[in-house]
């Protein structure tokens, strides 16, 4: 069982955060607080395994309230949650210690997967953040950064159409954006970005994009 800590302001989005939880019956939210300084209070109380963090509270913000807990707890993973692709929030975030960020039209899919991968210590990255990551990682992520030909030398049962395939996967683009990009059929794409799972070795293609940043593809 995935004990969580469900800190939000609005009422109506933790509701709507709690009912995502009625199919998954592994994880269970056994606390709630509205604004950061009750978080950093339940979570010495409670001991969650998983803090689903919301950045804009109404006193502290979710960043100084991961710092406090951390420092108190640094066993409890703590997973971002937020409206804005906001780079410098990204970085804050990471730097004060939480393990995800994530934007909240995600889906319940991928918010299940993130918080299963956190829970073992990954790290998870919105794929809408992944430019940012890319482009402009300052440092926050450390990282070993590969020349394109040692990744395809690591991974060579890649073929070039998936190589291409996974660098759009990890810029974010759904299979329909892949196959619009690349000219080719949606169920192309799609079995392209299953193949490309199955030889990652990722349970999905948010963790193909993972693997394919901490790895130095692009």
């Amino acid at each position: 069982m995935i004990k969580i800590l469900l800190v939000e302001d609005q009422k109506l989005m933790r509701i709507g955060i709690k009912s995502l939880f009625n199919d998954y019956p592994e994880m269970e939210i056994i606390g709630e607080a509205t604004n950061g300084k009750e978080a950093v209070e339940k979570a010495k109380l409670i001991k969650p395994d998983i803090i689903l963090m919301d950045i804009g509270l109404p006193d502290i913000s979710g960043i100084e309230a991961t710092k406090q807990i951390l420092e108190n707890n640094d066993n409890i993973r703590v997973i971002m949650l937020t409206s804005h692709v906001n780079e410098s929030e990204l970085n804050a975030s990471l730097a004060a210690g939480a393990n995800a960020y994530i934007i909240k039209d995600i889906s319940t899919d991928f918010l299940m997967n993130a918080i299963k991968m956190v829970r073992v210590g990954a790290m998870w990255i919105d794929p809408q953040m992944t430019p940012f990551i890319r482009d402009k990682n300052n440092g926050v992520i450390p990282s070993r950064q590969l020349s394109r030909s040692a990744f395809k030398q690591n991974h060579s049962n890649l073929t070039q159409r998936e190589y291409e395939v996974l660098k759009l996967v990890v810029d974010g683009q759904s299979n329909s954006e892949i196959a619009r990009t690349l000219t080719i059929s949606e169920h192309t794409a799609k079995a392209h970005v299953c193949n490309i799972i199955q030889k990652l070795v990722v349970d999905d293609r948010t963790q193909a994009a993972v693997k394919a940043l901490k790895e130095g593809l692009v």
